[in-house]
C-alpha cells in the first residue's frame, strides 16, 4: 500500500500556495505527552535516541496525537559532538555538560570529524524508519547551529550570559574561526547525511546566538552560516534557520541562502514583513499562552494567523519549544483551529 505523504509543510517552505497553513511545533515530540513520560521512567534520552523503534514512536507520537503537517526527528542538538572528540554528559535538571571545554586553539585543533554512517547508525536508522515506513508527513531533521554548539563547548555546559564563549571569541579570534570550521564541516556532513536517510527538511537551532550584536554576527558568525546554507543548498530540502532573542538578527538571516526564517514570541510577523523579510516565516505564538484559558489562545492564534496569511509562505509555530506542562489536547485542539480558520480564509 501506497503511502500518501501530506506536502503542505514543504510547500509553504517553498513559498508556494496551499490550502490552509501548515504548523508543527518545536519539542513536540515528548515533554507533554503521557506516554512519552512513561518511557522517560525507563530509559534515558541517550538510550531513546539510540534505539530507532524507539525514537521512530516518540517522533511520531505527535503527528498521530495533535495532526501536524511535519515531525521533527527526536534527538538532541548535542548528538554529533562525541562523535568528533567532546565528552558530554546530560545532566537531569542542568542540561548538557561538557568536563573538558574549548580553552585554546590546541584543543580545538585535536576535535575530529564525523563520519555520520559509522558515528551516529541509529539516527540514519531512525530516520529511515520513519521515512520509508510511518510517516504520512515530512520528517524535519535538525543540527545545532556553529554558536551554540561553541557556546557549550567553551562553557561547559548551559550559560545565562555566555562570557566565556565571547571571551574567547574576542580574544582568540584565529581559535574562533578554526572552531567555526570544524563545527561548520561537522553540520555539513552530519546534515546531509540527515537528508540521504530521508529527512524532507532541516531546521538550524542556534538557540543563544542572540547573545550576540549584528555586527559581531556578521563577522564572527554569518560566514560560517552561509558556508554550510549553501553547501546544504545543493541538497534541493527546505532549509529553516531559528534562534531564541534573536529578532535582531532576522535580516542577516534573511540574507543567508535559506528557505524559512523563524521567528521567536518576540518579533510581530507583521513587523519582520515590513523590515523586508520576503522568505518564508516560521511562527510565533509565545508557548507560555498554551497555559491560559482557551479563549485567550484562539485569540493570539488568530492575530498571528491574520498577519501569518497576509502572503504565501507562512508556517505556525510556537516562539520556542512546548513547555512540560502543556496539557496534549491544548495542542490538538489549537492545530484544528490552525487548519480549519486558515483553511476558510485562504479558500475564499
Amino acid at each position: 500500500m501506497t503511502r500518501t505523504i501530506n506536502e503542505t509543510f514543504l510547500k509553504a517552505a517553498k513559498g508556494e500556495k496551499t490550502d490552509y497553513v501548515p504548523v508543527w511545533y518545536m519539542r513536540q515530540a515528548g515533554r507533554s505527552q503521557p506516554e512519552y513520560r512513561e518511557i522517560k521512567e525507563k530509559y534515558s534520552l541517550f538510550e531513546i535516541t539510540h534505539q530507532p523503534e524507539l525514537c521512530a514512536y516518540v517522533t511520531r507520537l505527535p503527528v498521530e496525537q495533535y495532526n501536524v503537517d511535519a515531525a521533527i526527528l527526536y534527538k538532541d542538538i548535542m548528538t554529533p559532538l562525541p562523535a568528533i572528540g567532546v565528552e558530554v554528559e546530560i545532566k537531569g535538571g542542568v542540561g548538557p555538560v561538557i568536563d573538558k571545554p574549548i580553552r585554546s586553539l590546541a584543543d580545538v585543533e585535536k576535535l575530529g570529524e564525523i563520519h555520520p554512517e559509522e558515528d551516529v547508525p541509529y539516527v540514519l536508522d531512525t530516520i529511515k524508519l520513519l521515512t520509508q515506513e510511518q510517516l504520512i508527513v515530512p520528517l524535519i531533521g535538525f543540527s545545532g547551529a556553529p554558536f551554540t554548539l561553541a557556546s557549550y563547548m567553551i562553557e561547559g555546559g548551559p550559560s545565562k550570559n555566555y562570557n566565556k564563549t565571547k571571551a574567547f571569541m574576542y580574544a582568540e579570534p584565529k581559535a574562533w574561526f578554526a572552531l567555526m570550521d570544524k563545527l561548520g564541516d561537522m553540520i555539513i556532513t552530519y546534515v546531509k547525511s540527515q537528508i540521504k536517510a530521508g529527512a524532507k527538511a532541516i531546521q538550524i537551532f542556534d538557540s543563544w546566538v542572540g547573545a550576540l550584536n549584528v555586527e559581531d554576527y556578521r563577522y564572527f558568525i554569518k560566514p560560517v552560516m552561509n558556508r554550510i546554507f549553501t553547501s546544504l543548498k545543493e541538497e534541493n530540502v527546505p532549509l529553516i534557520m531559528f534562534g531564541v532573542g534573536a529578532s535582531h538578527l532576522a535580516l542577516e538571516w534573511n540574507e543567508l541562502p535559506l528557505d524559512v526564517v523563524g521567528l521567536d514570541w518576540r518579533l510581530p510577523i507583521r513587523q519582520a514583513r515590513e523590515m523586508g523579510i520576503q522568505k518564508t516565516v516560521q511562527g510565533n505564538l509565545d508557548p507560555a499562552i498554551l497555559l491560559a484559558p482557551w479563549e485567550v489562545i484562539e485569540e493570539k492564534a488568530r492575530e498571528i494567523l491574520d498577519q501569518g496569511m497576509a502572503q504565501d509562505g507562512y508556517i505556525f509555530n510556537l516562539g520556542h519549544g512546548v513547555f512540560p506542562s502543556v496539557n496534549p489536547d491544548t495542542l490538538k485542539r489549537l492545530t484544528s483551529f490552525i487548519h480549519d480558520y486558515s483553511g476558510s480564509k485562504l479558500s475564499r
